[in-house]
């Protein structure tokens, strides 16, 4: 599931994301090793001090007549006084693994450095290397120390000289490097994420230009791509030229021909009309009815056909209030006798993306529809659904349709009243042409008692 939302994600955030994953990781790795290294490197001096006290200690040593260990008289002040975080001791291993302290500086008081408990086989193990270990002071503090076996002059049994020092300032100059390394990282991956975000928007915006010129083709703003692009987006904006072009011929070529079809069967069924009228007889009668129904889906036809290549992205663009105005007027008048008012409503800047004659047909034939039906009343209301989307609900106080029937006149040829003069398009008709621009027609109960149409239509832009 992540991996499919990864590749859904836009293509700006996958840069971002891929780029700034790789830098911070980069970053992250690098201050761990920085500040191991760091410790590292102190740890080596902190033991290089270390070794130093031990072979002081092993050449100030000395052992009397008697074979009693005297011990060195070391100037380092520190392991003079008490508990000063440095100190030092000379021991003598026994049989058993353990060992005797035989003398120790006056910094460890009454007190002894801790030491592991196989210290003794370790150091019989690696002859001449000494052994480190982390141990508590004789206040708890830190230690770090190393123990060397070595042998003096003047007595056979070998002894244990263990040297210690207290570590924390070793610790606080790690933890001191370790944050300062990790603010620096940290401002530094700052900077290399704003200046990734910086590069991949600046680096794709010939792409981000391209998409505003193709939606302003799509909408009709422009018929085709006239930037210039780099070399990599060239070949594809030729190609979205080339695309459009091709799509515009076709739609031209299928307008030609059904055009042309329509038209050569006008003549004869003209003619055919002619004939029929001019010699009545029930097959005459037959005949005109037939050849007048034959007229009507030609012209049904043509229009869808003209719609076709009106959908949306041609660059029509239809003033809504100023259609149903003119529409009101002219119903009002047809319906006069009927004494039907017609109501309407649009909100203001609302246009229509497509030909004017086909918005009113779609307005008129539903509007017609509701003021022969209607009981008088007829409302119509115009709204903005989106910056993309329009609704036109036109709906009447007539009888209205049993929701049983509502799909059924959707159907062409399909009428409310067989017994109605008509070929029964009307409804077929709206529902054709609001589906050619990417629309939809809905038929539900209005709030007046009778038939609800409602139509969503692509919205120009103001």
């Amino acid at each position: 599931m992540m991996l499919a939302g990864f590749r859904k994600s836009s293509l700006v955030r996958r840069l971002v994301i891929l780029a700034a994953g790789w830098s911070l990781t980069v970053l992250l790795v690098s201050a761990l090793v920085l500040s191991l290294l760091f410790q590292q490197a102190a740890l080596r001096r902190f033991d290089e001090g270390l070794a130093e006290l031990i072979v002081n200690l092993l050449a100030g040593t000395t052992v009397d007549e008697s074979g009693q260990v005297l011990a060195p008289a070391l100037t380092d002040l520190r392991a003079l006084r008490a508990y000063s975080g440095r100190y030092w001791q000379v021991a003598e291993p026994l049989s058993d693994g353990q060992w005797r302290i035989v003398v120790r500086s006056r910094s460890l008081w009454d007190a002894e450095l801790v030491a592991p408990e196989d210290l003794v086989a370790r150091l019989e193990a690696s002859p001449g290397r000494p052994v480190i270990y982390e141990t508590p002071g004789p206040i708890s503090q830190p230690l770090r120390a190393m123990a060397s076996r070595a042998t003096l002059p003047g007595r056979q049994a070998p002894l244990i000289f263990m040297a210690a020092e207290d570590r924390s300032p070793i610790d606080q100059d790690v933890r001191g490097f370790i944050t300062a390394t990790a603010v620096a990282f940290l401002l530094l991956g700052a900077g290399l994420v704003g200046a990734v975000v910086f590069q991949v928007r600046f680096g794709l915006r010939p792409l981000f230009a391209l998409q505003r010129e193709v939606a302003e083709v799509r909408r009709g703003k422009a018929e085709r791509i006239a930037g210039r692009y780099p070399i990599e987006l060239e070949p594809l904006a030729e190609e979205l030229n080339a695309l459009v072009s091709h799509n515009q011929e076709v739609v031209e070529r299928q307008r030609t021909h059904v055009g042309n079809l329509a038209h050569a069967l006008k003549t004869p069924l003209s003619v055919m009309l002619t004939e029929s009228r001019q010699t009545p007889s029930p097959l005459g009668e037959v005949v005109e009815r037939q050849a007048e129904v034959m007229r009507q889906q030609v012209d049904h036809h043509l229009r869808r056909a003209r719609a076709a290549a009106r959908t949306p992205g041609r660059g029509e663009r239809t003033d809504v209030a100023d259609v149903l105005d003119e529409l009101a007027r002219t119903l009002s008048r047809i319906f006069q006798d009927k004494g039907v008012e017609i109501d309407w409503d649009c909100d203001e800047d609302l246009f229509f993306q497509g030909e004017r004659q086909d918005l009113l047909e779609m307005a008129g034939n539903a509007m017609e529809n509701a003021a022969q039906w209607s009981r008088g009343k007829v409302r119509v209301r115009a709204t903005s659904l989106s910056p993309e989307r329009l609704r036109l609900t036109i709906e009447d106080n007539g009888p209205g349709l049993p929701a049983a029937r509502r799909p059924e006149v959707l159907r062409r040829g399909a009428r409310l009243d067989e017994s109605a003069p008509g070929s029964g398009l009307g409804l077929s008709i709206i529902d054709e042409l609001a589906r050619a621009y990417g629309g939809d027609l809905r038929l539900d109960e209005a709030k007046l008692g009778g038939l609800l149409v409602a139509m969503d239509l692509p919205r120009a832009e103001t």
